[in-house]
């Protein structure tokens, strides 16, 4: 485990906002480290910000901004689910700062990828609202029974404290593209943390490659719990974050 203070930026996926994180930094701080929990543009306490331009690269700027406007280097950056996507995005800006990215049950494009390009089942999610009077807004997963509850979490005090903190999402978040064309984010090292729960037949996850792009085989762990592992298992994500 790791000895010396680290600072960990923790992005959430799509829908959620930064409490998703709190039981995982509450951890981590706990042990003396510096942590960082933003809610992406359209999400949390910004959630009034949210409109049909709000994007990928909004979020990419998010976080690109956060960790600028505080001086933060060699730093743990972590996604949860789509917002491997924005980490991927924030890697090809500024490298430099990052020690290594940690994706945790999250989406893992090359660049010019999409979130659909990574899932397709995304898609359906959009045209669902097609024909709304917001076609651009994309509501939350609904909650689906035992044992998948709502974004892999079942404890019901759980289920509660969630759904009022999920939020609608811009189609735009999904429709563009991520850049990874700077040479200097693929030596970054990478470490994929996959949930192995319960999850719907119609959700389709991409492997992950047997080498980093740095060329290093690619380190993979795995929980056995639902999609949302910074709630339903904060201790054993927060052992693997002070682990990666």
């Amino acid at each position: 485990m790791t000895n010396s203070p680290t600072t960990y930026v923790l992005v959430h996926g799509a829908w959620h906002d930064g409490q998703s994180w709190n039981r995982v930094a509450s951890l981590l701080t706990s042990r003396g480290h510096r942590v960082f929990t933003p809610s992406l543009t359209g999400h949390g306490d910004k959630a009034h910000l949210l409109t049909p331009e709000v994007g990928l690269t909004t979020h990419v700027n998010d976080v690109t901004g956060l960790v600028l406007e505080h001086d933060l280097d060699d730093i743990v950056l972590v996604g949860h689910s789509y917002a491997g996507m924005v980490i991927s995005g924030v890697a090809n800006r500024i490298p430099a700062r990052i020690a290594r990215l940690v994706y945790l049950d999250a989406m893992v494009p090359t660049h010019g990828e999409t979130a659909i390009d990574v899932m397709p089942r995304t898609q359906s999610m959009i045209n669902g609202v097609a024909d709304s009077a917001q076609p651009w807004r994309i509501p939350p997963l609904p909650e689906l029974p035992a044992p998948l509850g709502l974004f892999g979490v079942t404890d019901p005090g759980d289920i509660a404290w969630l759904r009022a903190t999920l939020s609608d999402a811009s189609a735009l978040c999904f429709q563009q593209p991520v850049e990874m064309d700077n040479p200097e984010q693929a030596l970054i090292p990478r470490t994929h943390v996959l949930c192995t729960g319960d999850e719907p037949e119609d959700v389709t996850r991409r492997p992950v490659p047997k080498l980093q792009p740095n060329g290093e085989p690619s380190r993979i762990h795995t929980l056995d719990t639902g999609h949302d592992a910074m709630i339903t298992k904060p201790v054993e994500v927060c052992a693997l974050l002070l682990d990666s």
